[in-house]
């Protein structure tokens, strides 16, 4: 039986606002799961290639948003104040149904405050790394969140317990990879021979990421090549731009010699096609996780934002997997610790050490079993009661 939500759907509008391609990702699934129950529903915010797939109506270009590091963000403050600010007024005049903010929470905590004091429910879609640092948002999230969707297990407690409505809805990369990979069609279609010895290479799909991790990811790569030289290097590139500022960079380094196949998206296949992954913390961890792949994951950032940052830890861990694991299942290496000799090394290992390897891949099944839900069903309903409830 339809909801009233649903039944009245041809008058209602949605706000989202996605700041980057993880959080277009997420938003995207939720709208596939929105799009069924309200079908003539308009959703209209800023959002990438996925979102706009699904119906958005985006603004302004995701592009402008995104930002990395504390410090880095301050020549771009009042143009992304200014952004929030006119999109803030533009939605308490059009009053929508709701507000889903898709992860972004320096952006979308603040704008989510304001619109829930001027009577719009609002839906935060991904929590706040709220358990690894800045614990004290909890504050601003019980005043800015009507609504909060987690996509790992242990968070849905935390939330509860500091009074804020949560539902758990799995996480969507477990969902979209298969549980079982298949490494030799990945190789075939990346044109690697069946029987090659691959490692990716992932320093990031954000200009700041290969700003702080292209070169050193590069002369990793170059220190194991010397090792083996029947190495595979493959690195994929999220974009345009950003094929060409790590080829700027390559450059400047004197690294051309380092034999690299880069290829263009399809980091998935790359990752499928690895027997072994360098890659920089983020959601790129938890992807070769589902992928079963042994890996080594880095962190760099400005060195001011890196001071402030390691003093606001709460948890041991920054890799995804160490921290659903909480133990360090793969090796971190961050800001200084993170030297080409000192990632090369690490690797090194994780091609090399069988009973590692085969560990591993065990403990990513389990984390892979323990994430899958159907989100985007999960997240459409969680917002649909949002808007049921609101009336």
């Amino acid at each position: 039986m339809a909801s009233s939500a649903e039944s009245s759907s041809s008058g209602i509008s949605l706000a989202l606002v996605a700041g980057e391609v993880s959080g277009d990702m997420l938003a995207a699934r939720l709208l596939a799961g929105l799009r069924p129950h309200l079908p003539d529903a308009r959703f209209h915010g800023i959002g990438g290639p996925r979102m706009i797939e699904q119906g958005l109506v985006s603004d302004v270009p995701m592009e402008t948003l995104t930002v990395r590091g504390l410090f880095e963000i301050i020549p771009r403050y009042r143009e992304i104040k200014g952004i929030q600010n006119r999109l803030r007024d533009r939605l308490l005049r059009e009053k929508p149904a709701a507000f889903i903010g898709a992860d972004y929470p320096g952006f979308n905590l603040g704008l989510e405050e304001q619109l829930r004091a001027g009577g719009i429910p609002t839906v935060h879609f991904v929590g706040p790394q709220i358990w690894a640092w800045r614990g004290g948002r909890i504050r601003k999230i019980q005043r800015a969140v009507s609504h909060m969707l987690v996509i790992f297990p242990f968070e849905e407690q935390i939330y509860r317990d500091a009074g804020v409505p949560v539902t758990y809805i799995g996480h969507p990369l477990a969902e979209t990879i298969p549980l079982v990979p298949d490494t030799a069609a990945a190789r075939m279609a990346l044109g690697l021979p069946a029987n090659a010895r691959v490692v990716t290479v992932m320093p990031g799909s954000r200009m700041g990421e290969l700003k702080y991790l292209a070169e050193t990811f590069v002369r990793a790569a170059g220190l194991l090549a010397k090792r083996d030289s029947g190495l595979t290097f493959v690195v994929p590139m999220a974009g345009a731009k950003q094929r060409a500022y790590f080829d700027e960079i390559v450059a400047k380094a004197g690294l051309r010699d380092v034999p690299l196949t880069i290829i263009d998206g399809q980091s998935h296949t790359a990752i499928a096609a690895a027997d072994a992954v360098l890659v920089a913390s983020g959601t790129a961890t938890l992807e070769v996780a589902l992928y079963k792949k042994p890996m080594v994951i880095a962190y760099r950032v400005m060195r001011a934002s890196w001071e402030i940052m390691r003093h606001m830890g709460y948890l041991p861990w920054i890799g995804l997997p160490n921290i659903l694991a909480r133990e360090f299942l793969v090796p971190e290496y961050l800001q200084h610790a993170a030297t080409p000799q000192a990632l090369a090394d690490a690797v090194w290992t994780q091609l090399n050490d069988t009973a590692l390897r085969e560990r591993l891949a065990g403990r990513f099944t389990e984390m892979h079993h323990s994430l899958l839900r159907n989100s985007a069903q999960e997240s459409a309903q969680a917002v649909l009661r949002v808007i049921e409830s609101d009336k």
